[in-house]
């Protein structure tokens, strides 16, 4: 007869296989929604995926990895870490790991931690010239390797955060795009997991035990804006269930004619014209939900049912 407490321990495994392999549909979901949507990988590209060592870059190229297996079109992956020579930086994990997984890798070393830490002073952020050099190197690598995509791995929160600090402290209604030509014009950038919120990204490398690299440059330093910003938003997500899936999607959702900028909407030219106008006053009017939160919640609706079908969005070139 089988003991209580090992039916328990069981029934627990299961229901942890179960949510795990919720999570990893999920996961696959959205960042094949995201490729399809913005069209950001097509047949015989050559994708440079940009590997630091935290969760977030782990969890992209395992998820593209998954992806490329079942894709309907062939492209290759070649995975990059920039070896910024921080102190105490364990140089043989990344190398180790990527072999394990018998992907072929690239580890760029370029001591930029020197760089950072004799120009910007003592107590100040480093986060923007750190930014700015490691991503003028990444655009010489990828040239080099003759890559056609490079590859980072932002997620949802990332892009919200991002939107809101150039709101606070740029005065910009500017956000994260999912896709974009390189400051030199050069590369085509991409963010796979877009759609991906950040904390099924913390429980993936949980569940597939990603040996994580912690930043001992910028990830030392307290008090960021973006770590504010972050905390804000957890908390509003925490009293306010679904209000950071709304301010996503109505980053998707622009109406110009209901913002202030004169350059995208011809404010000084607008006459009366006799006829019922889309961007007429509705300002306040209540609106349905975009298709895209609505697929997004039937989705989120269909995981609790163990015996629902939903395949993943397959990689496409077309949408």
């Amino acid at each position: 007869m089988t003991h209580p407490l090992h039916e328990a321990a069981e029934r627990m495994a299961m229901n942890t296989e179960h949510e795990n392999h919720k999570l990893e549909k999920r996961l696959c979901r959205e960042v094949g929604r995201a490729i399809v949507d913005y069209n950001m990988i097509e047949e015989g590209d050559r994708v440079m995926v940009c590997l630091s060592g935290g969760k977030d870059s782990y969890a992209m190229l395992d998820i593209l990895q998954k992806l490329q297996a079942r894709a309907p079109i062939s492209f290759e992956m070649i995975v990059v870490n920039l070896d910024q020579k921080q102190p105490g930086f364990p140089a043989d994990i990344l190398p180790a790991y990527l072999t394990k997984l018998g992907v072929k890798f690239h580890i760029e070393n370029q001591d930029t931690y020197s760089i950072v830490k004799r120009v910007i002073p003592e107590g100040k952020t480093m986060c923007s010239l750190c930014s700015r050099l490691r991503r003028g190197i990444l655009y010489r690598v990828a040239s080099e390797l003759g890559a056609t995509k490079i590859a980072l791995g932002h997620h949802r929160d990332d892009m919200l955060q991002t939107l809101l600090l150039n709101m606070f402290f740029g005065a910009k209604l500017k956000g994260m795009p999912p896709k974009l030509v390189s400051d030199d014009g050069q590369h085509v950038v991409i963010r796979p997991m877009a759609y991906v919120a950040e904390k099924d990204l913390t429980r993936w490398a949980e569940v597939r035990q990603f040996p994580i690299i912690p930043c001992t440059l910028c990830g030392s330093q307290d008090n960021l804006q973006r770590q504010q910003v972050g905390l804000m938003l957890k908390d509003w997500e925490k009293r306010f269930p679904g209000r950071i899936e709304n301010m996503f999607t109505a980053l998707q959702n622009i109406v110009p004619s209901h913002l202030m900028d004169r350059a995208l909407f011809p404010f000084q030219t607008i006459r009366a014209t006799g006829e019922a106008s889309e961007d007429g006053d509705k300002a306040f009017d209540d609106q349905p939900l975009p298709p895209a939160v609505q697929t997004r919640r039937e989705d989120e609706a269909m995981e609790g049912n163990a015996t629902a079908a939903r395949p993943v969005i397959p990689i496409s070139a077309t949408h």
